[in-house]
């Protein structure tokens, strides 16, 4: 088993290597020093790579770098190894004037120049020696690799350990539903929460999620190593996979060293944010208890509306985080990197663009609640809609219509219009409501004005105090228009109390005589347009004193 024996050797060298990440040292997944510069700051080196195992390090010279010609001198050698013709041993050292030359088949493979002994700390002829001897083994390497036998060798051990992989995958996959399984019915209903009495730190379905999905964890994790093994074993079989393969730890292992690294450097600063933060959430917090206690009437200030409280609350935690953004931000890893200026940069621009009419209905939320125009459950119209208030948020206030219908309107809107508050004085001095009609010249106006009071009168929900009274508006060309003015404190109910008030006006005209001439006139009638007593409640109207319908004991002189 030439091909899998090293293979079995690099997985104990990976272990090692996961080891020494987890003690923060950066590893190598091939196990050689990349490509860099000599240490006497002289030309760059690189090294000469055959199926991944390293043969020499050779450097540059003028207008020849030393990765092109490791790169030339790597071609020379396969071609060499392809070249069946010659056996592997057909390698000879010749000197010239820049070296010893290494020379198969009438090919020179590599020249070592003393700046390439000196490099290696030997002598030339020495090294010649020695590379020569490598190139062999390198050579015999690389046919045996590549003959018949060993191919399907590799196969058959690929094939194999695809099949174990897939076995243990079944394997797993059933253990993992048995172990989830006996959990979910022995384990986590059996679980509960946990605290000091009646108060619950942790609770129970927390606790039995957490049951639940730790399996399922477990096993995807057993997944991702097994399929590692597997790639990791398979890939190093074959000669043109073994470069991928001998990197493979190095492409996880690489960006977690990276990361832990740069963890470990940014620590101070992680410090500092984690301080700054517990700092500032515990700064809000004592701010939000001050004004919950202006909100409450615990602490007060003169010319400060309690109201105000909330929302002053949240101008100044915006102005706090704010303020915290700014000391944080020298603090953020990578935040003097070009691409994390950029990434703000264009944020920036994108949160100006398309947030000019949230910024506008933000201003205009709490300038409105400074104006002191309304408050929640407050009668109001703005424009053509009229609804109480349901919800004032920072964008947006939601108004209800006595229709029942919700509509949602901007705050900027509002702040552009003007609004009319039903509810604002109707708590304290009452609402007028007024309603106005057209009287004829031949009726006496006192007698017109004492009606309209006795319409007020008996509309219910009007108030007695203030008293109502009468306004004559106008004289008209062909009537006087008269206004009926009464109070009121309830400015939710105007729409059913301006309907009474006008059946009142209504029925009090008929009762006298009088007749509306409201909204136009043109000309005496034959007869006055008023309604007689006893067509009142004409079918299907029904008077409130007539027993009710399908009632066998009413009494009809009633």
């Amino acid at each position: 088993m030439p091909g899998v024996l090293p293979v079995i050797r690099r997985h104990a060298l990976a272990v090692a290597a996961l080891l020494g990440l987890l003690c923060g040292a950066p590893t190598l997944a091939a196990g050689v020093e990349p490509d860099g510069v000599d240490e006497d700051g002289g030309l760059a080196t690189a090294l000469v790579l055959i199926d991944g195992h390293a043969l020499l390090r050779v450097r540059g010279i003028a207008g020849f770098p030393a990765q092109q010609r490791a790169r030339k001198i790597e071609q020379r050698i396969t071609d060499f190894a392809r070249d069946r013709s010659l056996p592997a041993d057909a390698v000879t050292l010749q000197d010239n004037v820049r070296g010893t030359a290494i020379v198969a088949g009438g090919v020179t493979l590599v020249t070592i120049s003393d700046g390439d002994a000196a490099l290696e700390e030997l002598g030339r002829l020495a090294l010649a020696q020695a590379t020569g001897e490598m190139i062999t083994e390198s050579v015999t390497r690389w046919r045996a690799e590549r003959s018949p036998e060993q191919r399907l060798r590799n196969v058959g051990w690929a094939a194999t350990a695809t099949a174990v992989l897939a076995a243990f995958l079944w394997l797993l996959w059933s253990v993992s539903r048995r172990l989830q399984r006996y959990l979910e019915t022995r384990v986590a209903a059996q679980v509960k929460s946990v605290g000091v009495q009646s108060f619950e730190f942790v609770k129970a379905r927390h606790l039995q999620a957490l049951i639940q999905t730790a399996p399922r964890l477990v096993f995807w994790a057993a997944v991702a190593v097994t399929i590692y093994v597997y790639l990791d074993f398979v890939l190093t079989l074959f000669p043109l996979t073994r470069p991928l393969g001998e990197r493979l730890l190095g492409l996880v292992t690489d960006p977690l060293a990276t990361l832990g690294l740069a963890l470990l450097s940014e620590l101070p600063n992680l410090a500092f944010l984690a301080v700054l933060a517990l700092v500032v959430r515990y700064v809000l917090k004592l701010t939000r208890l001050y004004f919950e206690a202006i909100e409450r009437g615990v602490v007060r200030f003169q010319h400060f509306d309690p109201e105000w409280a909330t929302p002053t609350y949240k101008v100044v935690r915006i102005f706090l985080v704010a303020f915290a953004v700014v000391v944080a931000y020298p603090y953020i890893p990578g935040s003097e990197s070009a691409a994390f200026k950029g990434v703000t940069v264009m944020l920036g621009v994108l949160f100006s663009l398309g947030s000019s009419s949230v910024i506008a209905n933000i201003i205009a939320g709490y300038t409105m609640t400074y104006r002191r125009a309304f408050r929640r459950g407050d009668r109001i119209m703005v424009g053509e809609v009229t609804g109480d208030v349901v919800d004032s948020r920072v964008l947006v206030t939601t108004l209800r219509t006595p229709k029942n219908e919700l509509v949602v309107v901007p705050n900027s809107e509002i702040l552009n219009k003007s609004i009319v508050n039903y509810s604002a004085l109707a708590r304290e001095q009452g609402l007028i409501l007024h309603t106005t009609v057209g009287i004829g010249y031949e009726t006496p106006w006192r007698q017109v004005e004492a009606m309209l009071l006795m319409a007020a009168v008996r509309t219910p929900g009007l108030k007695r105090d203030p008293a109502p009274f009468v306004l004559q508006k106008s004289l008209g060309d062909f009537c006087v228009v008269y206004e009926i003015n009464a109070y009121t404190d309830d400015a939710q109910g105007i729409a059913g109390q301006y309907s009474a008030l006008h059946a009142s006006i209504l029925d009090v005209f008929n009762e006298y005589g009088v007749q509306i001439m409201t909204p136009a006139y043109e000309g005496d009638t034959p007869s006055p347009k008023i309604v007689r007593p006893e067509d009142w409640y004409a079918a299907p109207a029904q008077s409130p004193r007539a027993a009710p319908e399908g009632n066998e004991d009413a009494n009809p002189s009633d």
